[in-house]
């Protein structure tokens, strides 16, 4: 009973974060932002869904642990690959953005499109 009520709690929260993520992508004006909405958000709701799904289901709970593991893992590496990509094809970020790291890759300074 208990755990039924833990692992409901934490997919609400889940779902949640997995709102707040799709809503980051959505709204956010460029790749680079939108990476770290995709990337902070969307982890850390399934990351919670699935331990959630866990302890609704104790027998699972292993293999969900192992698979939140290896998204937790997996999941900021793809969206690395993705922004660096994006900076080496030249894709400019919002003008509006504060910091801009970019600028201290001189590699995606060399590949540019003018």
């Amino acid at each position: 009973m208990v755990l039924t009520i833990i692992g409901g709690i934490l997919i609400l929260i889940s779902a949640f974060f997995l709102f707040l993520g799709a809503f980051g992508i959505y709204r956010l004006p460029d790749v680079y932002n939108r990476l770290q909405a995709a990337t902070k958000a969307t982890t850390l709701g399934a990351f919670i869904g699935i331990i959630g799904v866990g302890f609704l289901k104790p027998e699972w709970f292993l293999k969900t642990l192992v698979i939140a593991v290896f998204l937790f893992l997996t999941n900021p590496i793809s969206s690395h690959a993705i922004g660096r990509g994006s900076c080496l094809r030249g894709v400019k970020p919002y003008p509006g953005t504060v910091v801009n790291k970019t600028k201290e890759f001189k590699e995606c300074e060399t590949t540019k499109k003018e």
